[in-house]
């Protein structure tokens, strides 16, 4: 099992705070002996890619070989365009993608900066383990969203939960226990 986490929370208003519950459910999930980052990111209301990189790409390379990466909505749309950007000192043990929106129109789902390139499945390394969850009921982000995530990245594992919202019901047992099953 992984021993560090880190967690990048989602954008808007009161998106740290209210993502501090998801935290406290993998924290539970995981046990004392592994620990989770959990960094406040600026300028939550009007993320800007390169800064939220800067500091991702930092934070997992002070944590070394073996970290996992878990992100929240925006937090997750940044975590795998980083991955896909290539150039991390450190190669995380696993991605994991909560609730995550899939940038694609130039209507509403629209940042450049963040949107997949098309060869994205090319560019995230063979081994990678990476997981997309979300909820049937999200009420931020369609469910659709995955579906285009899972198209995208063919090697992902797909975890569609049932009954649960945008945060997910503040539940990440799933996510746990696949943390938790990383070799």
């Amino acid at each position: 099992m992984a021993n560090q986490v880190l967690f990048i929370h989602g954008g808007g208003g009161g998106a740290y705070e209210a993502d501090e519950k998801l935290v406290a459910s993998l924290r539970g999930g995981l046990g004392a002996d592994c620990v989770v980052r959990y960094p406040e990111m600026p300028d939550e209301e009007e993320p800007d890619y390169q800064v939220w990189k800067n500091i991702i790409t930092r934070e997992l390379a002070d944590m070394g070989s073996g970290a996992v990466l878990v992100g929240h909505s925006i937090g997750a749309s940044v975590i795998i365009r980083v991955v896909a950007d290539g150039g991390l000192e450190q190669l995380p043990a696993g991605v994991f993608l909560l609730s995550a929106p899939f940038w694609h129109d130039h209507d509403f789902w629209k940042w450049k900066d963040v949107e997949l390139p098309p060869n994205a499945a090319e560019r995230i390394p063979a081994g990678l383990p990476v997981f997309l969850y979300h909820g049937r009921r999200d009420e931020s982000v369609p469910f659709s969203h995955v579906e285009m995530y899972a198209r995208a990245l063919p090697r992902a594992t797909v975890r569609p939960l049932d009954g649960r919202n945008h945060q997910l019901d503040d539940d990440l047992t799933e996510v746990a226990r696949d943390i938790m099953l990383l070799g």
